[in-house]
């Protein structure tokens, strides 16, 4: 059945020469797309692709705009849900319309496992959900037919059988760009927005620098709310496509993304059964394929995401960086923990399609133009942009660089709990913590912004954690980046399970950095907090924060903390209490990266 549809969309108003940056005019370059409101058609599609070795159904839309046929082709954008989505949801829908709306042939599919897709849930897995999206663009490169017969000879071609396309999609729709692109080296431009680079890390993080080698802590119910909303999709949905369903103990998701999910609620970590988590986390993450990535690749991550936080999309743009892949990045306000408020003002919304007057939706239609479209004297943008939300003029909330800013500002953990700018105000002292078998502090209810829930403010129960709080500011401080600690505690009952062959009997902590106003208010930036799974405590370690971009205004103090738990993740295994002990040639370092923008 195909549809026939005309959209009108007002065009934009706001001038082509976007102002990026602190007082700093940096135009784009931005050629005019195709008007905005070009009419198209929409034929819904299922294409039988064979991925991870079985048939798989993928349910499709192909929207054509008007005018565009073989003698007039044009290039495509592909897209798919995030996860527990479908074609139809708000933004993976929109997709398809705003790019054919704007002369793009676009097809939107319901990935696999979800909508009326059929197959498992295997995570992004380029062998699996890689290879599917590359049958697609079989089928918009004129190679392969839809189930029904439709064929597609209206793409541009790069060569035969080698159609212009380009992909964007945000979570589980941003992962699969990437695991495409390494088995399929066809794709032109990808935008992949708020996804993981390491499963691993966003699954059961560990901040320590150099960890890794072991589980880090579990972040329960973000992991397992997707879980159940996985395994919920055959009950669902009671004319289920066989194909979703894998047995009683699994019931959607590929077996070995069951194991893991059970070995990490299991608390539990032997070598053996750490060494099959880390694998199949390591072989679904970009982190393990993006030497084989080369498609130019714009980076989209979000500031309010406790899930995919902002050293995911880091990670990924220092990769695909140093081995010459081109690629941008762009932090906006916007992310899995934004809740019911949705993208901040002017901020792009992909359920909204406001490409042309959001700075992000002119940067990816400035990255299609040029990658797509061959327009070579497009502006692309600056190698990496970010949002301040003290900024009130919408027209100068982004600022730019051309590289991440470095540690620039360094504070050093004081004996009496002072956070000082010198190593010589260090006054020697000992404080101590301890757990205790119940969590002690809170810094979110990961899926309360989803399910409509209120969010409970940030706390820390009193002897469960210590704090080190600097002088009020003399002036602003801009903190733009991953902050890192390096600390040293104490810890004799730790020390005497060190070297146990299970890791949940190592030191669980979590660091975490606090906005103290002058009236006293405490605010937990973004709610991020670095959990810990110290890997010796006989010795020093360093600790990367989540990145953030935050102001801390004139007569604000930074509050430094380390905490016993976390009720958003697992602890401690038995109570371990912690001393921290200072001393001018032996303390605690806390540096911040800062821009004086």
């Amino acid at each position: 059945m195909e549809v026939r549809v005309s959209r009108r969309v007002p065009r934009s108003r706001a001038p082509l020469a976007l102002v990026l940056g602190a007082a700093l005019a940096a135009p784009l370059a931005l050629t005019p797309p195709a008007a905005a409101d070009t009419a198209f058609t929409v034929t819904p599609l299922k294409l039988t692709v064979r991925s991870g070795g079985r048939p798989c159904t993928v349910d499709a839309d192909l929207y054509r705009p008007s005018g565009v046929d073989r003698a007039h082709p044009a290039p495509a954008v592909l897209g798919t849900n995030g996860f527990g989505g479908s074609k139809s949801d708000g933004s993976t829908d929109t997709i398809g319309k705003a790019f054919a709306q704007r002369g793009y042939v676009s097809l939107v599919y319901s990935g696999l496992g979800f909508g009326k897709s059929g197959c498992l849930i295997s995570l992004d897995d380029p062998d699996i959900d890689g290879a599917a999206a590359s049958q697609l663009v079989d089928f918009l490169g004129g190679r392969r037919t839809a189930d029904d017969g439709t064929t597609v000879d209206f793409v541009t071609l790069d060569a035969p059988g080698d159609p212009r396309v380009g992909m964007i999609g945000g979570s589980y729709g941003g992962a699969v760009q990437l695991a495409t692109a390494a088995v399929d080296h066809r794709l032109d431009a990808l935008v992949p927005m708020i996804t993981w680079n390491d499963l691993a890390y966003a699954l059961a993080p560990d901040n320590t620098v150099g960890g890794g080698s072991v589980p880090g802590v579990f972040k329960w119910q973000w992991t397992n709310g997707f879980y159940l909303i996985g395994e919920g999709q055959p009950l669902l949905r009671p004319d289920i496509d066989p194909s979703r369903v894998n047995s009683l103990s699994c019931l959607h998701f590929v077996t070995r993304a069951c194991r893991t999910i059970h070995t990490l609620n299991s608390g539990s970590y032997p070598a053996d059964r750490t060494a099959e988590l880390l694998a199949f986390a390591r072989s679904v993450s970009p982190a393990s394929y993006l030497h084989r990535v080369r498609t130019p690749t714009l980076l989209v991550q979000g500031q309010a995401d406790t899930l995919f936080n902002l050293n995911e999309a880091t990670a990924t743009y220092r990769t695909l960086s140093a081995q010459g892949t081109p690629v941008k990045m762009i932090w906006q306000s916007w992310g899995h923990s934004a809740g019911l408020t949705g993208p901040a003002a002017g901020e792009l919304d992909l359920s909204k399609g406001n490409l042309e007057t959001s700075y992000v939706g002119r940067r990816v239609l400035a990255w299609f133009d040029r990658h797509l479209r061959g327009r070579q004297d497009v502006d692309t943008g600056p190698a990496f942009a970010y949002h301040r939300d003290w900024i009130t003029d919408p027209d100068h909330t982004y600022a730019t660089a051309d590289r991440l800013p470095a540690q620039g500002r360094t504070f050093y953990l004081s004996g009496d709990g002072k956070l000082v700018d010198n190593r010589n105000k260090v006054a020697r002292g000992s404080r101590s913590y301890t757990n205790w078998t119940v969590p002690t502090s809170h810094s979110e209810t990961s899926l309360a912004g989803l399910l409509g829930l209120p969010a409970a403010p940030p706390r820390d129960t009193e002897g469960t954690y210590l704090d080190w709080t600097s002088a009020p500011l003399a002036r602003p401080l801009d903190v733009v980046g991953a902050p890192r600690a390096t600390l040293r505690v104490r810890s004799p009952k730790a020390e005497r399970t060190q070297n146990s062959r299970d890791a949940a009997d190592k030191l669980v902590l979590f660091a975490k950095l606090y906005d103290v106003a002058p009236d006293g208010t405490r605010t937990l930036v973004r709610r991020l907090v670095a959990p810990v799974r110290v890997p010796d405590v006989t010795r020093s370690f360093t600790v990367t924060l989540p990145g953030i971009v935050h102001r801390y205004d004139t007569g604000h103090r930074l509050r430094f903390v380390i905490a016993a738990s976390d009720d958003a993740y697992f602890g401690n295994r038995g109570v371990k209490p912690v001393t921290v002990v200072s001393g001018p040639r032996d303390t605690g370092v806390l540096r911040l990266p800062v821009t004086g923008s």
